[in-house]
This record gives C-alpha cells, sequence and structure tokens, in this order.
C-alpha cells in the first residue's frame, strides 16, 4: 500500500474513521482518532501528540511527537459498522525535528532489522499466542472467573469459549492474517491461536493486531481477554511462543524457539542448519 493508495481505499471502502496507533514503551497500544477528512494530514505526518503522557516517552523535552502512518499497515475493523467503516494505520512515532523517536518500540525493532541486513540476514517470525477468556462481573469488570473445567485440545460443550474463539479467528483472517489453528489450551478458560510466519516488523504489527482483536471480540461475548502469563495459583500459565528462522541468501541458517513464562523465565531452543 502507498498512500495514494490508502486515500482510495478509504473513499472506495466507506471509511469515515481512522485511528492512527502506535506501542508504548510498556507495550501497550495507544491511538488518536481522526476522521476521513483529515486522513491527508495524518499521511502527511502532521498529527502531533504530548509524549510527556505515555509511558516511556516521558522527558519533557520530548513531549511533542509526530505520529508518521505505515500505509501498508491500512486495515479495516470488520467488527465495526459496514456504513461508515473504521480503519487504523499503525504509526512510526518522530520527534518535532522529523527525527525517528529512539524509544519507540517499533524503531527499536526496525534498528535491529537493519543490522541484521547489513550482515546479510533477515528473521521470520511465527507466533503461538496463548490467552485466557474469563468471566466479568455484574459492572463488567474483569475477574479471573470461569466455569468451565476444559483442558488441553477439549471442545465444546466443555469448552465454553468455543464460539468466541471462533470469531476471533474469522475476524482475523477478514484481516488478512493467515491463521494456522487454534485449540482450548491446558487450563480452564485458557486459549491458543497461531499464525503463519512473517517477516519480523510485520510479525510485530500483527501480535498487536491478535491482542487487539482478541479483546475486542471476547468483550462481544461477554468476556475478558487477558495476556497475563499467570493470573491463577495452581493453573498453568501462558507464555508468548515465537519460532523464528534466521535465513541467509535466501536459506534458512538458524532455528530457534523462543518462550517467554510466567516470572519472566525466557526458554530458548536453537537449531543450528549446516
Amino acid at each position: 500500500m502507498t498512500k495514494e493508495m490508502v486515500t482510495e481505499e478509504v473513499k472506495n471502502q466507506d471509511v469515515e474513521f481512522i485511528r492512527l496507533q502506535f506501542t508504548d514503551l510498556l507495550g501497550n497500544l495507544k491511538n488518536m482518532a481522526i476522521t476521513s477528512s483529515r486522513l491527508p494530514k495524518a499521511l502527511d505526518n502532521s498529527f502531533m501528540f504530548d509524549g510527556y503522557s505515555i509511558s516511556g516517552f516521558s522527558a519533557i523535552e520530548r513531549a511533542d511527537m509526530f505520529l508518521y502512518p505505515d500505509p501498508a499497515t491500512f486495515a479495516i475493523f470488520p467488527w465495526r459498522p459496514q456504513h461508515g467503516k473504521v480503519a487504523r494505520l499503525i504509526c512510526d512515532v518522530h520527534t518535532r525535528d522529523g527525527q525517528p523517536f529512539s524509544d519507540d518500540p517499533r524503531f527499536i525493532l526496525k534498528k535491529a532489522i537493519e543490522k541484521a541486513k547489513e550482515k546479510g540476514f533477515s528473521l521470520m517470525v511465527e507466533p503461538e499466542c496463548e490467552f485466557f477468556l474469563f468471566h466479568t462481573d455484574e459492572n463488567g469488570l474483569p475477574t479471573t472467573l470461569s466455569h468451565e473445567q476444559a483442558g488441553y485440545l477439549d471442545l465444546g460443550p466443555l469448552d465454553l469459549g468455543e464460539n468466541a474463539r471462533r470469531d476471533i479467528v474469522l475476524t482475523l483472517e477478514e484481516m488478512g492474517f493467515d491463521v494456522i489453528a487454534s485449540h482450548h489450551e491446558l487450563a480452564p478458560a485458557q486459549h491458543e491461536v497461531d499464525f503463519a510466519a512473517a517477516e519480523a516488523l510485520e510479525a510485530a504489527d500483527n501480535i498487536m493486531t491478535f491482542k487487539m482483536v482478541v479483546r475486542t471480540i471476547a468483550k462481544r461475548h461477554g468476556l475478558h481477554a487477558t495476556f497475563m502469563p499467570k493470573p491463577k495459583t495452581g493453573e498453568s500459565g501462558s507464555g508468548m511462543h515465537l519460532k523464528l528462522t534466521l535465513m541467509k541468501d535466501g536459506k534458512m541458517h538458524l532455528k530457534m524457539r523462543m518462550t517467554k513464562r510466567a516470572y519472566l523465565r525466557l526458554d530458548i531452543t536453537l537449531s543450528v542448519v549446516s
């Protein structure tokens, strides 16, 4: 997608509302919402926000920051109204002098990708994302309660989150994801969705989009989605599994499976390809 293509798609698809999204240093998705009439200004990198109020962006001299939308990340939200649609653009964060902000997580990843590229390497990432679907209380606030007792690969009626997980997968596919599989995990109310490998930056954007979709669709089913690694004592926790493939000259150079577990434990398995 180019800027021109985004503009044309917004017009043709009757998009009325656009969310300019970025990630703070703690991994939280943030956004600024605009109407389609303001899209030219957004694509001209002219939307400013107060970085002083964002976690990790707190230096006072960096207060005024600008959003630089990446046209390749344009996507329409399938769960929003189909008349006057809502779309998003993922943005890079720049300082007032037009330089990339050094603590922008997307820029940090881009620097690592560029260093690898200079040595002839590229990185493919295949995520396996785990999460819990819990009930909410009478006020709609999150709990860690669930009525189900399903376990690994169980199905309905034991798996009470089956319908929500199905809608999550269908929504992801509408947004262009190549979903490999989904299933119930070990603990009651725990689920996993796996999607196809992509280059590192696209994979990182996909993970942030995935978390947004899971939380949104769960809410529509009256559930609360959490990616906490260990929400309940005595039950299996969720891992963040990444299958990493380091490529060089179009060939597989190194395979690695990385798992971020509860209590900040990191398990890494390496397979060197000769």
